[in-house]
């Protein structure tokens, strides 16, 4: 006979603990003191086992059937129920441990070693910055798309709207690799891709400001010259000018990956001068960083060769060509350059000019050259020099046969030093500046 509601409640204590039985393995186990208890008694792997419900009335005769029947299943599936409650006891543990800043720097730390520095730094500090304070502490399985909606509206109020859509996609990506550690469920992931409709539009881009225009450029640089900025950062305005290279790969640059100067030798030719830029410090897609095809090889005109020289002078013992002011074995930071262009010459090239602009420059002024010459061959070695994929040239294909066009493009850039140069102070001067100072 299976047990009734009547029967549980009339059991009374005795002198020693007894049982009494419902059916399948369910049993009441009574105390001496009164306590009601309910039990489950089944055989695994050849063994007879028990597995504690709960008490009674915290647990009642319904509630105790389907814990015994799920436990049931479980033997169905070749499970130890004993072993399973221990685990579910074990995951809410680790569950509650694992707070949104956990994971979060569990993920930082995964993902930081395919990121340079600066965009590593900058992803951290967005989580400091905008997620931490609201829910960082909050364990993961707890938080719902309302929180992180919260903390996304934040970011739009003070006008970064772009910044709003990375944060969520890094709030995505986190919470992925939770549901990859089972704490949390499929569902609150698609709640978060939900939230790309709540957020505000993207407002439409426009392009960075940019000189287009010989005299205009010569105009800045001379400026650059006589800027109060430091050497090293003139000189870096210098090197960007002549490679046109993005300002992300120019300051974090090692003298590891310079070719074919011979630094005891101030006036050897250097015909074959080349900067080897690595796949993973480019601006690629990130399974593109691993591959060496991708990384980007700058020909050196005569002009940048020089430029190297006086840097070397000044940096030369640090790992960088530009070291941070605070730490030589840092970089410089991303705003060096940025902050003169805007300052140098009562601001006269505020909102006209930034680092990134000498790319709009080269592709607007060696596009033009060729047109007006007929090279309609330069075209595609501008694309190259710019480290961009060629139309209809596919991406593997760029990779393996850009090589083959070394010689052009060196020439190319040969002659974009020529133009934006003359005129200018030798880099040497530059270093004899400051020595006077």
């Amino acid at each position: 006979m299976t047990l009734t509601i009547a029967d549980i409640k009339n059991a009374r204590s005795k002198a020693r603990t007894y049982k009494l039985t419902d059916a399948h393995g369910l049993f009441l186990q009574v105390s001496p003191a009164g306590t009601k208890s309910w039990r489950f008694r089944y055989r695994h792997g050849g063994k007879e086992r028990l597995l504690s419900f709960g008490r009674y009335p915290q647990i009642g005769l319904a509630a105790a059937r389907v814990a015994r029947d799920d436990a049931r299943d479980l033997l169905l599936e070749g499970k130890d129920p004993v072993l399973e409650k221990r685990r579910e006891r074990q995951r809410k543990l680790d569950a509650a441990e694992a707070t949104f800043r956990r994971v979060s720097d569990e993920w930082l730390s995964d993902h930081a070693p395919l990121w340079s520095l600066s965009n590593a730094t900058r992803v951290r500090n967005r989580f400091e910055r905008d997620l931490y304070p609201v829910f960082g502490s909050t364990p993961i399985g707890m938080i719902e798309s309302s929180d992180i909606l919260r903390a996304l509206r934040s970011i739009e109020a003070r006008g970064s709207i772009e910044t709003a859509k990375r944060v969520r996609g890094y709030v995505r990506s986190v919470f992925k690799k939770a549901k990859g550690e089972q704490l949390v469920t499929v569902a609150m992931i698609m709640e978060i891709d939900e939230l790309r409709d709540a957020l505000k539009p993207a407002r439409r881009g426009r392009r960075q400001p940019a000189l287009t225009t010989i005299p205009e450029l010569l105009d800045l640089q001379q400026c650059v010259d006589r800027a109060k900025s430091s050497v090293a950062i003139k000189l870096a305005s210098r090197l960007l000018a002549l490679t046109a290279v993005r300002i992300g790969v120019l300051r974090a640059a090692p003298w590891t990956e310079f070719e074919g100067i011979d630094w005891s030798k101030p006036d050897a030719c250097c015909e074959k001068a080349i900067w080897r830029i690595p796949a993973e410090r480019m601006k690629l897609e990130l399974e593109d960083k691993f591959n060496p095809g991708f990384g980007h090889d700058v020909p050196l005109s005569s002009q940048a060769v020089d430029v190297l020289r006086a840097i070397r002078v000044v940096t030369g013992t640090s790992p960088y060509l530009f070291p941070n002011a605070k730490s030589w074995r840092e970089p410089m930071t991303d705003a060096a350059v940025s902050c003169m262009y805007k300052r140098m010459a009562n601001a006269r090239f505020k909102n006209r000019m930034v680092p990134h602009g000498w790319r709009s420059a080269f592709s607007t002024i060696m596009n033009e050259r060729a047109a007006e010459l007929e090279r309609d061959g330069d075209r595609v070695m501008i694309d190259m020099i710019l480290a961009h994929v060629p139309e209809g040239v596919s991406a593997s294909e760029w990779a393996y046969n850009r090589a083959r066009y070394l010689k052009p493009r060196r020439a190319l850039l040969q002659v974009w030093a020529d133009l934006i140069t003359a005129g200018l102070r030798e880099p040497m001067t530059l270093l004899a500046r400051r020595s006077t100072r």
